[in-house]
């Protein structure tokens, strides 16, 4: 995406994150992703109020936990890629690689503030009663933005695959909230979901 077109979609400038934003521990990423954009290149974006990290090797809730499968190919790849996958015979999920090639790790994107693009989400969560709950978990916040298998493996840094995360200047939350993980059964007493304090977009 060119700069031109993110000011085009938000008002203003703003920074695609670089790979060496995501080259680092997810526990270090999950936060700082707070308040970042996620922008979509039909014009559907969101503010990250909510993530959590998921550590590999260390972390048995991880996908990546036993090692590389077909299905986790991609957690394994460049950091900045996008790993997005299938669960409950229903959802995607989408979570941005974190580390070095080889690790595994990443960062869950639980639930977005929308910002620009409302009428394609509606139109995509066409049972959704309230705005505030359009990307109000990792689920939605997939389906009414629009990400499914097809962005498996796509380069956040490079925008190719339609989808990029920038910083438009708002800065992470000094004092984000910290929680257990949701809806996991391993390792779930690790304290590595972040999340924007208050906001009303957060998933219960």
């Amino acid at each position: 995406m060119t700069p031109d077109f993110i000011a085009s979609l938000l008002g203003h400038s703003a920074t695609v994150l670089s790979r060496a934003f995501y080259a680092r521990d997810p526990r270090v990423v999950a936060p700082d992703l707070l308040n970042k954009v996620l922008l979509g290149a039909d014009g559907r974006s969101g503010r990250i109020v909510e993530t959590e990290a998921y550590c590999g090797a260390i972390d048995p809730a991880a996908h990546s936990w036993r090692g590389r499968t077909a299905r986790n190919a991609t957690m394994f790849g460049p950091p900045g890629r996008l790993y997005v996958y299938f669960t409950y015979g229903m959802h995607w999920c989408c979570n941005p690689v974190c580390c070095a090639e080889g690790e595994g790790v990443a960062v869950l994107l639980r639930a977005l503030t929308p910002l620009t693009g409302l009428a394609a989400m509606r139109a995509a969560r066409p049972r959704c009663r309230h705005d505030r709950d359009l990307c109000r978990g990792p689920a939605r916040l997939c389906q009414a933005l629009g990400i499914a298998g097809a962005q498996d493996g796509i380069d956040l840094v490079e925008g190719a695959g339609g989808f990029t995360i920038v910083d438009d200047g708002t800065p992470p939350p000094t004092e984000p909230a910290i929680s257990t993980r949701i809806g996991i059964t391993r390792a779930a007493e690790s304290p590595w979901r972040w999340h924007v304090a208050g906001d009303r977009h957060v998933s219960r």
